[in-house]
């Protein structure tokens, strides 16, 4: 098997399911009860909150768990709109956001306020001064993802930040960071982010849990109602085998970031060339490293639809992607964002790369892909 759809999950490390079968074994005790079975579980956390805290060079009172990206991207938004959004009604953001971002804006602007969405330039790229000029004195928070999680651009997410810092302190700055956390070293202040979303699953841990970075100071209106769990915010028991295996998963991330960027690099580079050599190939992502993550690479099979080739791929067993596996297959408007026509983006394949990815796979790849074309193309 050659999986190559690590932008959609990651397997888990070996050491992180150790921990949560620990957890789920030992240490099961509910983290609220006052026994030392309770207190076991509830040092868990502690340990993990502590590890992503320093994961961002930030304090571990600042670290609230989740089910997951989409509830942190969730909480985020709605939270910030009650609680700053009563008076200022206006909320910028990119056109090419996760599904929980848009559909959660989406629903925001039904409630009343205006959200602008920021396209890519001629030149598929985000300017940071698109973002800064849409700002006006009714504006209460800015959302922009780091990593864009269908092609690997990068947005200028820190040139914005630290703009609106500077004029319009009172802006709140939200970060989806789902697909460049453990992939870029992420200081938080040096961000300038009040609000960052994370994912165990994208880094080797388990689905089920994430978590959503808050500064100090910054008010979030609940979601959720119930008990005292994560300072009321985000109330109900903590997922506790999944928290201790997201804490082993950045643990044992976070000492080869640096190394993991460089050779997966090397790994796209050489996908590209290959790629670059076939006539019946076109490059969705940006290939230019300063603007593009090296973890994701998207193309189009030219005169083959996405999931005829994404099935006859998936016969070789080979599993890539046709983009967001949030969109389940749907057609999520980013590449029509960035201006490529829909004959190319309906042929589109989005490939993700891991540190287990090799050069022989992706040669695979190729000659899967180069096989699919002569019989695909031959049967019609």
């Amino acid at each position: 098997m050659i999986y190559l759809d690590n932008a959609a999950t990651t397997k888990p490390a070996a050491s992180v399911t150790q921990a949560i079968i620990s957890c789920l074994t030992e240490d099961y005790g509910n983290p609220s009860s006052l026994h030392r079975v309770g207190l076991q579980a509830q040092l868990h956390i502690d340990q993990t909150r502590k590890i992503i805290a320093d994961s961002l060079k930030t304090e571990k009172e600042t670290i609230l768990f989740t089910s997951g990206a989409t509830e942190s991207n969730n909480l985020a938004l709605h939270g910030i709109a009650g609680s700053y959004g009563k008076r200022k009604k206006r909320i910028i953001s990119s056109a090419v956001e996760h599904a929980s971002v848009k559909s959660t804006l989406d629903a925001l602007e039904e409630q009343g306020f205006e959200v602008i969405r920021i396209f890519p330039g001629k030149d598929q790229r985000f300017h940071a001064e698109d973002f800064i000029q849409a700002i006006n004195e009714q504006t209460c928070l800015i959302s922009m993802m780091y990593t864009e999680n269908e092609t690997g651009r990068l947005l200028p997410v820190s040139d914005v930040f630290r703009s609106v810092k500077k004029k319009y302190p009172a802006i709140i700055t939200h970060c989806d960071a789902v697909q460049a956390y453990m992939k870029y070293p992420i200081n938080i202040r040096n961000l300038q982010a009040d609000l960052l979303s994370l994912s165990a699953h994208k880094i080797h841990g388990a689905k089920g849990t994430g978590a959503l970075y808050i500064r100090k100071n910054i008010r979030l209106m609940p979601i959720m109602t119930g008990g005292k769990q994560e300072k009321s915010i985000r109330p109900g028991t903590e997922a506790v085998p999944l928290i201790a295996g997201f804490g082993e998963a950045v643990q044992l991330m976070q000492k080869t970031i640096s190394d993991r960027l460089m050779q997966t690099e090397q790994k796209k580079t050489y996908l590209l060339n290959l790629l670059s050599a076939m006539p019946d190939i076109a490059i969705n992502s940006d290939t230019d490293s300063r603007f593009s993550s090296p973890y994701i690479l998207n193309f189009s099979v030219k005169g083959i639809r996405s999931e005829i080739m994404l099935h006859y791929l998936e016969s070789k067993e080979i599993y890539v992607s046709s983009g967001s596996a949030c969109s389940k297959g749907v057609n999520s408007g980013v590449l029509h964002a960035y201006g490529i026509p829909d004959q190319i983006a309906d042929c589109a394949i989005r490939v993700s790369f891991s540190e287990d990815t090799t050069e022989q796979e992706l040669s695979a790849l190729i000659q899967a892909i180069q096989s699919g074309l002569h019989e695909l193309i031959r049967k019609k």
